[in-house]
């Protein structure tokens, strides 16, 4: 995988503005902060990042892939403000899962996710060498 910088931008902070390869593309559908049995071990907005972030990384494992892989993250929050007042937590938790791997990343304020308890709902797109 390449990550594409054009010249003269500043580089962005916990993202890529690109990112190309080639190889098994893997989508993952949007993974939200309830655990293999169903329930939210996290109520906060941090906490809730970190169980999508693994969800995403045990559905990854099943193609062979993992946080490395990921080429382009999508994030539906629906608290812009908890976001931001919670991107301390969230950076930490974001590393915990996924290193210091940083793909293409949009973020997007939406009014409410189909579960009533998710404040965030993470999608991906990983690219496994083939």
């Amino acid at each position: 995988m390449t990550i594409l910088q054009p010249p003269g931008w500043p580089r962005p902070k916990g993202f890529s503005c690109g990112v190309s390869g080639a190889g098994t593309v893997v989508f993952v559908s949007g993974q939200i902060g309830w655990d293999e049995h169903g329930r939210f071990p996290a109520r906060d907005i941090a906490g809730q990042v970190r169980q999508a972030l693994r969800n995403v990384v045990v559905v990854l494992a099943e193609a062979g892939a993992s946080p490395e892989h990921v080429a382009r993250l999508t994030w539906y929050i629906t608290d812009k403000r908890e976001y931001l007042d919670a991107q301390r937590e969230i950076g930490e938790a974001y590393r915990a899962v996924m290193g210091r791997h940083f793909p293409a990343m949009s973020v997007v304020a939406v009014a409410a996710l189909l579960e009533d308890e998710a404040k965030v709902e993470i999608e991906a797109t990983a690219i496994v060498a083939g």
